[in-house]
């Protein structure tokens, strides 16, 4: 794959070229290492795009609020409408809800609330 599919081109980190690797990009963002914020500004200006190509919802507005989950959100707190999809991640992740990984926000928001 040439270095322009990956989000994190000099390190060929998270590869940007189908929704499903899109929604594990925004999921794992805060994972990569060795770069720098000015390559997470830019990492994250290439997220936003591939996600509006592969129709992935994407309510994060600064590359700050990917990865972790806001330290609000404990595990045994109903799911809030206005979570971000990575605190829902994390939050499914912690109660092992399978697949995860390719559900969408809505979808993570009816998973935990049943």
């Amino acid at each position: 794959m040439p270095d322009s599919v990956f989000a994190f081109p000099r390190v060929r980190k998270e590869p940007l070229n189908d929704a499903s690797h899109v929604r594990n990009a925004i999921a794992r963002f805060d994972q990569v290492r060795d770069v720098s914020d000015t390559e997470r500004d830019e990492a994250f200006q290439r997220i936003r795009k591939a996600a509006r190509k592969f129709g992935v919802e994407m309510t994060e507005t600064r590359w700050q609020q990917l990865g972790k989950p806001a330290k609000s959100m404990k595990s045994s707190d109903k799911p809030r409408d206005t979570a971000s999809k990575a605190e829902l991640y994390a939050q499914a992740k912690k109660q092992n809800i399978t697949g995860r990984s390719a559900m969408t926000k809505a979808e993570l928001l009816s998973a935990l609330r049943k």
